[in-house]
């Protein structure tokens, strides 16, 4: 079924978010290494969906030999990369040269806003990133957090703007079939993902994945097809030709990624909860 942007449960979930995303940042920038392998790969925009790959791979490994917390969501996203790729040159999609410069563009946000980072370039950062950044930098949140806060601000965050410097329109009904085909894939991943996230010392992932069966898979999923269809509905504001509703739209972008990043990291309140959700992360508790 073809959504706009009425008002939903999603949207009462978003300005549940939102609430927690006005409060004054308590953001903690380390000074900036300025690392020039990693700003030689992200200091450009990618030229096309083979190049914005291939230098997220290499982006990848950079952060991987470094030992980089930023690689957990990394991993992940630049499976997603590459299995969407697939799909275009499979021509999966109703309009191929639509879904590449979705993928295009959204790369290239991701590719921006680790420049900014890098370059020291905080203050023009989306909180939501900062915050995710930030936290791979101390290096004490956990996996799950690292990966998930990734997860936010590239979703929750990055993904309305990409929809709204591509366009949803003309067509609609095709752009959001095309938009949902893409949710499709990253369906596919789930598994892969946790996996990825198991070979970074945390085994309790595995542990918790057997015991609830499919139930986590289908709790991810259920997850992201919410946050992905707010997307949607947020570019479809953003296109509005009521300049109040475009500003309130790009106001509960902003606010509902900042204040789902500050959920996540919750645990860091609490030393015991932190102490206690470590130990659930790592299977042997040690």
């Amino acid at each position: 079924m073809f959504h706009d942007a009425s008002p939903t449960g999603g949207r009462r979930t978003q300005l549940k978010y939102a609430v927690s995303g006005v409060r004054p940042p308590r953001l903690e920038s380390p000074a900036p290494a300025g690392d020039p392998d990693v700003l030689a790969l992200v200091e450009t925009p990618y030229a096309d969906v083979a190049d914005a790959h291939r230098r997220l791979a290499t982006l990848n490994r950079v952060f991987e030999s470094q030992r980089d917390r930023r690689a957990v969501f990394l991993t992940i996203y630049t499976q997603m990369t590459a299995a969407v790729a697939a799909g275009i040159r499979r021509r999966t999609f109703a309009d191929p040269e639509w879904v590449s410069e979705y993928l295009l563009t959204f790369a290239d946000l991701y590719r921006a806003a680790v420049y900014r980072y890098e370059a020291g370039r905080h203050e023009s950062l989306p909180t939501a990133w900062r915050l995710a950044f930030d936290a791979a930098a101390r290096g004490d949140s956990l996996v799950v957090q690292d990966a998930m806060l990734g997860v936010n601000a590239h979703i929750n965050y990055d993904l309305a703007l990409t929809l709204e410097r591509v366009g949803v329109g003309p067509n609609r009904r095709q752009k959001y079939a095309d938009h949902h085909a893409v949710t499709d894939v990253i369906r596919t991943l789930v598994d892969e993902a946790q996996d990825s996230l198991v070979e970074r010392d945390a085994d309790g992932v595995a542990r918790i994945d057997d015991s609830f069966g499919r139930a986590d898979e289908w709790l991810t999923v259920l997850t992201i097809d919410e946050c992905r269809d707010s997307a949607w509905r947020t570019a479809v504001a953003l296109h509005s030709r009521f300049p109040p509703r475009r500003r309130l739209a790009r106001w509960l972008n902003a606010a509902t990624s900042t204040g789902a990043a500050r959920l996540l990291l919750a645990s860091r309140t609490s030393d015991r909860l932190h102490a206690a959700a470590a130990d659930l992360e790592r299977a042997d508790g040690g």
